[in-house]
Formats: C-alpha cells, sequence, structure tokens
C-alpha cells in the first residue's frame, strides 16, 4: 500500500472514529473541484440536521472510493479493525457518500 493510501484510510478511520462516538455516519460531499465537505449525522433522518465536520481534499475522498467498496466494508489501520457500510445518497442536490459504521 503507498504512503498516500495508508494516509487517506488514516483521514478514515478518524472519522469513523468520530461517527461511532456519536453513533451516527459520515457524509461526504463535493463540493467544487478542489475539496469535499465532511459532515457527521444521519441523512435519512430529514428532522436531524448534519454536523459539519470540515473538508477533505478531493484526491483523498477519491481514493477513498477506491479503496472501499459500495456495501460492507472491513479494514484495519494500525491495531483497529473496522466494519462499515458504504452507501450513496443524495444531499443538497448534489451526490453524497455515507459510510455508516456497523
Amino acid at each position: 500500500m503507498s504512503i498516500a493510501s495508508e494516509s487517506s484510510l488514516q483521514t478514515l478511520a478518524a472519522l469513523l472514529e468520530v461517527s461511532l462516538e456519536k453513533g451516527t455516519c459520515v457524509v461526504m460531499v463535493r463540493r467544487g473541484t478542489g475539496e469535499c465537505s465532511v459532515y457527521i449525522g444521519n441523512p435519512g433522518d430529514e428532522d436531524a440536521k448534519l454536523t459539519g465536520h470540515g473538508t477533505i481534499p478531493t484526491a483523498v475522498a477519491e481514493e477513498l472510493l477506491v479503496l472501499t467498496q459500495a456495501g460492507l466494508n472491513r479494514m484495519t489501520v494500525g491495531d483497529q479493525t473496522y466494519r462499515f457500510f458504504r452507501s450513496f445518497t443524495q444531499f443538497s442536490d448534489l451526490g453524497a457518500v455515507v459510510f455508516a459504521p456497523t
């Protein structure tokens, strides 16, 4: 695995840790060409608002899509194993990727 891939997986692991603490999902939305907005929350719950959690470079987001697959995923970063479900949804009329810990 390349250093860039490992760095991208560490980014995803950190986001999954936040979502696990909050009991919810990580949602990535591409805004423009250089970055993706990251939100924490449940995009399927119309009553709950997603909480902004910064941005990540589009290159990192694209690499995460290459390193994971739609559906159930399992990855190990360091000594921690993560299980999550990757899916797609619509958010503010934009496509979004959802990582939901299982």
